[in-house]
């Protein structure tokens, strides 16, 4: 019986490996998918994801992100990161770094789908494998969070997300959210002849419809190659708990609000460090109130944008008030970003 089994491959369910490993359990990561895994993902890392990567001795090219913009039709509004730089980094090249740290420091990986989840006072069973302890990091759609009677109704509204790589040189050196009615357009350099597009909006349908509520950005990639689009959503899921006995919820799977304030990869990795620490205490039921702790700065922030600009007379004024009110700002990207 191995120490941590950690179902998914993602980002979220490597860093726990490594963490794990680091630690010195034996742990093995189980992903139904092939190869290097991809996603719908903005790509751009915050200083303090940079700094759990550091710690793991992951090593990922990128493009260096001095911090934030706001953009609304021809009003703009920067706020730049105070200690340290962010990096726009592919989500492919991010997972075969991470894998190729993960299999350095002795993780082993196997293939296939784990099927239910048992578990008795010893430890849990998951299709062939059998471990002390199990990370589901399955995913915003998490099979082991539903399986184990672990879902929540969610309220608020429903966004979906959609992303695209253009062939163009960067333009910007800054994450550049453009923000329209329903939509926000996140650009991130991710190359020197690559940014990638994604679009969080509250309403379904394919890139290029949403690409036309945003003009500037419209006339700057509109015809240039690129490559496919990938979707994900709705994005809010929740859980009523991150912990049911000796398995605990990772990354997406553990509850997921919405890309709006682009933590996602920063707080998955911090949950990441939180589960490994608790199951090395033999403190597994202290995960959950960490996992608040961690998050709660988030889900607060993010929570109140998403309902603030669900309705249009708080969502035209924001890019303005930001504007007016640039240290007020720049506060709030580095609370987020540190």
């Amino acid at each position: 019986m191995i120490d941590l089994l950690v179902v998914g491959g993602g980002p979220a369910g490597l860093a726990t490996s490594l963490y794990a490993a680091r630690a010195g359990l034996e742990v093995i990561v189980v992903e139904k998918r092939p190869g290097t895994l991809d996603k719908a993902c903005g790509e751009g890392m915050m200083p303090h994801t940079l700094a759990h990567l550091d710690r793991l001795g992951v090593a990922v090219e990128g493009r260096p992100l001095r911090g934030i913009t706001y953009v609304s039709g021809d009003r703009r509004v920067d706020a730049a990161f105070r200690a340290g730089s962010g990096r726009g980094v592919r989500r492919t090249t991010l997972h075969a770094a991470m894998s190729d740290a993960a299999r350095e420091a002795g993780v082993k990986f196997e293939s296939g789908d784990v099927g239910d989840v048992t578990q008795d006072a010893d430890g849990v069973a998951a299709g062939r494998f059998r471990a002390r302890y199990l990370a589901a990091a399955d995913g915003l759609h998490s099979p082991i969070r539903r399986g184990l009677g672990l879902d929540r109704p969610t309220g608020g509204p429903r966004r979906w997300g959609i992303r695209r790589h253009v062939r163009v040189a960067p333009w910007t050196d800054s994450v550049e959210v453009h923000w329209a009615a329903g939509a926000e357009a996140y650009v991130t350099p991710v190359a020197a002849d690559c940014v990638g597009v994604a679009v969080l909006s509250s309403s379904r349908g394919g890139f290029d419809r949403h690409l036309s509520a945003f003009s500037e950005l419209r006339e700057r990639i509109d015809g240039l190659e690129h490559g496919p689009d990938r979707a994900a959503g709705p994005l809010r899921q929740g859980a009523r708990s991150r912990v049911a006995g000796r398995v605990m919820l990772v990354g997406d799977a553990a509850g997921y609000i919405d890309a709006l304030t682009g933590e996602g990869m920063g707080l998955a990795f911090g949950a990441a460090e939180a589960l490994v620490d608790c199951v090395v205490g033999g403190r597994t039921a202290d995960y959950d109130r960490r996992w608040r702790g961690l998050t709660r700065r988030y889900r607060m922030l993010t929570a109140g944008l998403v309902a603030a600009t669900a309705h249009p007379p708080v969502r035209s004024r924001l890019v303005p008030a930001a504007a007016a009110l640039p240290r007020v700002f720049s506060a709030a990207v580095n609370q987020l970003a540190y």
